[in-house]
């Protein structure tokens, strides 16, 4: 199954994205079920968690190199923000 690129990504709080797909539907995305992970422990820091950028072609939310969450991750498990 295809998914709706990544258009735009914001931190919303300390652990909430506002993430824009090209379909023009919004979700929030709640990242404390990721937390646990070692890969996803340095968002802990609130500084480094607002500083989330879409990559080139919209398949993910990055951080770092090692740091990412995919579109499909993002539009599976996001709550839908009513238009």
């Amino acid at each position: 199954m295809n998914y709706p690129k990544i258009k735009s990504a914001q931190a919303i709080d300390s652990h909430s994205l506002l993430v824009e797909f090209d379909n023009s539907q919004k979700k929030k995305y709640d990242i404390n079920r990721l937390l646990d992970r070692e890969m996803f422990a340095p968002l802990r820091n609130e500084t480094l968690f607002r500083a989330v950028k879409v990559d080139i072609g919209g398949f993910a939310v990055v951080w770092s190199n090692d740091i990412d969450i995919s579109e499909h991750e993002l539009w599976t498990h996001g709550e839908s923000i009513p238009a």
